[in-house]
């Protein structure tokens, strides 16, 4: 399922999440540099898990290189030794949260996030925001960290980080209405779902995959511990903030040419 739009309008401009769509973007677009045969990005700002338990192992990653032949250019799979990280290994576990591994990578993350981190910014304020952010991150590669410490694969992206938004939002928000494209067979349709249901479906997912097996979650190039585990982080981190009185409280404004569109139930018009 895709999310198209929510029902929650911000009740400020979300600065920090607008900074940190960019600056993801702008990380990609230096990503794209990469020199063919030189230290790629991924292999020295990425997150290693077996680099960070073992600084000082050898670490040997695969990568896709061209190779000529009689019949054109084709790819091959080339095994070498990981270039050293450009920043300490236990850092890699923030540095990777602003790397992404193709197109479709970074435009999923960066349009869930802004689906649902304005919302959040809302509560926890700019600064506050950007540290749960950052700590949202760090945990899942934690997570990821402890499900795969000898997984020699790079880690990257912001799906641990966005999950921990999608978890507070959940918190906050599960009362909202969330517009999606969602697959029926062959067909789409444009659906309006409660964003307990579309958030809790996604975790399931998440939880199915990361469960069944380690081996095929890596071998999927997925991440899914990081996923659970950002979401939920982000949960307790923003309970853990509502309870100790450091969040905004909610946006109690009504926006009834919303709630004709989305034909909200009553019950839900409270949660603007």
């Amino acid at each position: 399922m895709l999310p198209l739009q929510d029902n929650i309008p911000s009740r400020t401009v979300p600065y920090v999440n607008y900074a940190v769509i960019a600056c993801c973007a702008l990380v990609f677009l230096m990503q794209l540099g990469d020199q063919p045969g030189k230290p790629s990005m991924v292999e020295r700002f990425g997150m290693i898990p077996k680099r960070v338990i073992q600084p000082d192992a050898r670490i040997e990653v695969q990568s896709l290189e061209e190779e000529e032949t009689p019949f054109g250019v084709r790819q091959v799979v080339v095994t070498h030794e990981a270039a050293p990280a450009a920043v300490p290994p236990i850092m890699t576990l923030l540095t990777c949260v602003f790397l992404h591994g193709g197109w479709m990578h970074i435009i999923g993350n960066m349009w869930f996030l802004f689906i649902f981190g304005d919302n959040v910014e809302d509560r926890f304020g700019h600064v506050g925001y950007a540290i749960f952010y950052l700590a949202s991150g760090i945990g899942a590669s934690l997570v990821h960290l402890v499900s795969e410490p000898s997984s020699t694969i790079p880690t990257i992206g912001a799906s641990g980080a966005i999950a921990g938004v999608m978890g507070a939002y959940f918190l906050w928000y599960r009362h909202a209405q969330v517009k999606a494209l969602v697959p029926l067979g062959i067909f789409i349709q444009i659906m309006v779902l409660p964003a307990w249901f579309f958030l809790g479906f996604w975790f399931v997912i998440q939880f199915l995959q990361g469960t069944m097996s380690s081996a095929a979650a890596e071998s999927a190039g997925v991440a899914w511990w990081a996923h659970i585990g950002g979401f939920g982080v982000g949960f307790g981190l923003a309970l853990l903030a509502e309870k100790w009185g450091l969040v905004q409280p909610l946006n109690l404004q009504r926006d009834n040419s919303r709630a004709v569109r989305y034909r909200m139930q009553p019950r839900y018009r409270d949660y603007y």
